[in-house]
């Protein structure tokens, strides 16, 4: 039996981050996994399902919304930094550590998209990770803008981010695009029919709006968490990866693989970005609760006595 409760602790700066703590029916201190989302996302987009998962398969789990998105705090909203939401995640870390339920040796991290890449910068810099799972991870902005703006259309996108970014030294507030539309007369980050479809999907009780701000993807441009990969080494890294990944491009994510250091092990499934979350979600969810359990199981502290 697994228990799900609402939980709050300062991220970066203070501001309140908010998210679940799923708790699996145990007496003892457990392993416990970090999970958040990706680009412009928030946790009811399909991660209670893995979270679900793996506190089944015994795991202490918290799942947080990011700043500026979902139940969490900060302005300004629909806003994404790529550097704060790494220091946010720190913080969550910190939190796990302090839960009685949690063995604080004994901590992973999985992230997805944006996220994704996220974990591989923490796993590189952060020892407290003692295992990482990173599925369809970003690996280069720069590539991604270069691979999926037409060639046509960029130059007018980079003069719409300078513009915006003139306005907002001038003390204007930023400007927004959507994050997901098919009419391509309206600006927007995604335009693939399955992003549509995953970010558009039914939300129960979730705070989420289809807009993002522009200085968003000004940022996602330069962000570059690829050129960590071999840093990870000795925390153990597995990457998921869709063999038809259109959004973070999965030759760029076999190449970063390949980069790596053990120990590290690819799991390549069929489909495209967001097969994970539904058509591929078993064999997803499966390798990284047998990763977890390889790793953080096999690993319990002297301090993991019953509560």
């Amino acid at each position: 039996m697994v228990s799900r409760t609402e939980v709050e602790f300062a991220g970066e700066g203070g501001i309140t981050l908010r998210g679940w703590l799923f708790t699996p029916d145990s007496t003892n201190r457990c392993a416990a996994i970090s999970m958040c989302h990706g680009f412009a996302a928030v946790k009811e987009h399909g991660l209670e399902r893995f979270a679900t998962v793996f506190a089944e398969a015994g795991f202490v789990v918290l799942v947080h919304d990011h700043r500026n998105f979902g139940a969490s705090d900060g302005a300004p909203w629909q806003d994404i930094d790529p550097w704060a939401q790494v220091a946010d995640w720190r913080r969550a870390i910190t939190f796990l550590e302090t839960r009685v339920q949690v063995d604080p040796s004994r901590i992973g991290i999985w992230g997805t998209s944006y996220s994704g890449g996220h974990a591989l910068v923490l796993a590189a810099t952060d020892r407290r990770v003692k295992c990482v799972v990173s599925q369809v991870p970003t690996i280069s902005g720069f590539e991604q803008v270069r691979r999926r703006v037409p060639p046509d259309a960029l130059p007018k996108l980079q003069l719409t981010l300078m513009e915006d970014m003139r306005r907002q030294h001038l003390g204007e507030k930023p400007g927004t695009q959507a994050i997901v539309s098919a009419d391509m007369n309206v600006p927007a980050a995604y335009r693939a029919p399955e992003a549509i479809a995953f970010y558009s999907q039914p939300l129960v009780g979730a705070s989420w709006e289809n807009n993002v701000t522009l200085r968003s993807s000004f940022a996602a441009g330069m962000y570059e968490p690829g050129v960590w990969v071999s840093r990870i080494s000795p925390t153990p890294l597995l990457m998921v990866v869709a063999d038809d990944d259109r959004i973070t491009l999965t030759d760029l994510e076999l190449e970063a693989y390949e980069r790596a250091l053990e120990p590290k092990r690819l799991v390549l499934i069929k489909g495209n970005h967001f097969d994970p979350y539904e058509a591929q979600f078993d064999m997803a969810s499966g390798a990284a609760v047998e990763w977890f359990g390889s790793h953080l199981w096999g690993n319990k502290s002297s301090d993991s006595r019953e509560l």
